[in-house]
C-alpha cells in the first residue's frame, strides 16, 4: 500500500472532486483517456502540472537523460549526422523534463563546434518549464539565449525533433475484450470511489484499431491500450517539419509483440515514488500513469503523412551505434577512477536486455535527406513493424 501525506492527499482530493464533476456533466462516466488527461495535465492539479519531483531520486521515476550525460551526448552525434545533410539547423525537444538531456545535448554539440542556431522547447508543464529554465540557466549560462520555449509547433520546422518519454504519457483509450466483443473502458463513480465501466467504442478510430487486434473469441477479459494521441502528434510533426529527422524514443513494442495474445492485461501502469503498480484509480494527481508506445501505428502515420521511416532500434542497439562505448573517459592515463566506474555502470543500465537497452526502442523518422544515415543500419527493426 503507498503511503499519502496529508497534504498529497488533500491535493489529489481537489482533483477528485474536479474528475467527479466531469463525470456528473457527461452522465455518469467518462473514457479513460479523458480520465487521464484529467489526472497528468489539469491545471495545477495534474501530475504533470503540479509542483511535486518527478525524476530522478527522489521522484518516481528515472529517465535515461538522468541516470548519465553519455545518452544525451550519444544522442548528439546522431543528431549530427542529420545537421550535415540540412539547409539549416535547429533543434525541437518535446517534454525536456529537467532540463537535463537539453543541457548535456548544447554542451555536447558545442564542444563538436555543431551547435544549431536555436535550441526549441515545447513543454505542457509550466511547473517543469520553469524547473528547465533554471537548470539551464544556471549550467549553461553562455548558452541559454539559444533555448526557446514554444506554446506549439511552428508552421514549418528545418532541423532534428526530439521526443524522449513523452508518447508514453500521452492519454490513452483502454479496450476491454470480452464474450466475443470489444468494449472501451470508462471511469465512473460509486459511492465515492472511482470504478471501472464497461460501455460502447466512442470513436470510429477506435473501432477500425480493434479490427486489427485478432482475438479469439472464446478469450474472455483480454484489454488493450490505444494511443490515438501520439499518432495525431505523430501527423502534426510531419506537418511542420520540411526538412529533417525526428528521433522518438521511448518502451514499447511493434504491433505483433504489443497485441500478443499473452499480454491479456495490456500495458498501462502507474509509478509513485519508484513504486510501480497496475491501478490508475487511486490517487489522482499524485501518480504518474504511463502505457508502453505501440510503434507500428506511429510509423504508418508517419508513411501517411510523407515521412520516411528511417530506422527502429532497440536503445541498446541506437546507443552503440551512436559510440556511447567510445565517450567513456580514458583510464589508461588515471587508471579506474569512480568517475570512468560510474560511466560503465550507466552503460549497463542503458543498454543490457536487463535493464532500457531492449525494452526502450528508437523510432527514426526522416525528411527530404538526400542521403541515409548509416549509423541506423546498425540491427535495424523496421522489419517488425
Amino acid at each position: 500500500m503507498l503511503n499519502i501525506d496529508p497534504l498529497a492527499q488533500a491535493h489529489s482530493d481537489r482533483l477528485f472532486a474536479v474528475i467527479q464533476q466531469h463525470i456528473v456533466d457527461a452522465g455518469g462516466k467518462i473514457p479513460f483517456a479523458d480520465y487521464m488527461q484529467l489526472c497528468l495535465y489539469t491545471p495545477g492539479l495534474g501530475y504533470y502540472s503540479a509542483g511535486n519531483q518527478k525524476f530522478g531520486q527522489y521522484g518516481d521515476f528515472t529517465t535515461a537523460p538522468e541516470i548519465s550525460p553519455l545518452f544525451s551526448q550519444t544522442l548528439a552525434r546522431h543528431i549530427q549526422d542529420v545537421r550535415q545533410q540540412l539547409t539549416e539547423f535547429n533543434l525541437l525537444e518535446f517534454g525536456a523534463g529537467s532540463g537535463k538531456m537539453a543541457g548535456d545535448i548544447l554542451l555536447q554539440l558545442e564542444k563538436d563546434g555543431a551547435l544549431p542556431d536555436h535550441y526549441y522547447i515545447i513543454e505542457a508543464s509550466a511547473d517543469l518549464q520553469y524547473r528547465q529554465r533554471q537548470y539551464l540557466e544556471q549550467h549553461l549560462p553562455n548558452l541559454f539565449e539559444k533555448v526557446i520555449w514554444l506554446d506549439q509547433l511552428p508552421e514549418q520546422f528545418v532541423g532534428v525533433i526530439v521526443a524522449n518519454e513523452v508518447c508514453d504519457a500521452m492519454p490513452i483509450h483502454r479496450l476491454h475484450f470480452d464474450q466475443a466483443t470489444w468494449h472501451e473502458c470508462y471511469v465512473t463513480i460509486d459511492d465515492g470511489v472511482l470504478q471501472w465501466a464497461d460501455g460502447p467504442i466512442s470513436n470510429e478510430a477506435l473501432k477500425q484499431r480493434s479490427d486489427l487486434i485478432s482475438r479469439d473469441d472464446s478469450q474472455v477479459d483480454y484489454f488493450a491500450e490505444v494511443n490515438l494521441a501520439a499518432e495525431g502528434w505523430v501527423a502534426s510533426l510531419a506537418d511542420c517539419l520540411q526538412q529533417g529527422a525526428i528521433f522518438i524514443i521511448d518502451y514499447g513494442h511493434d504491433r505483433g509483440s504489443y497485441y500478443h495474445p499473452q499480454r491479456s492485461q495490456g500495458t498501462l501502469m502507474c509509478y509513485y515514488q519508484h513504486q510501480g503498480h497496475d491501478n490508475p484509480l487511486i490517487f489522482p494527481g499524485l501518480q504518474d500513469i504511463t502505457s508502453h508506445v505501440e510503434f507500428t501505428a506511429l510509423a504508418e502515420m508517419a508513411q501517411s503523412c510523407g515521412l520516411d521511416v528511417e530506422g527502429f532500434q532497440t536503445q541498446a542497439d541506437f546507443l552503440l551505434a551512436g559510440g556511447i562505448t567510445e565517450l567513456l573517459a580514458d583510464p589508461s592515463s588515471n587508471g579506474v577512477t569512480l568517475d570512468t566506474f560510474q560511466q560503465t555502470t550507466a552503460i549497463k543500465r542503458l543498454t543490457l536486455p536487463s535493464e532500457m537497452g531492449e525494452s526502450f526502442k528508437v523510432l527514426t523518422l526522416t525528411k527530404d535527406l538526400p542521403e541515409l544515415l548509416p549509423r541506423l543500419r546498425l540491427a535495424d527493426r523496421r522489419y517488425s513493424l
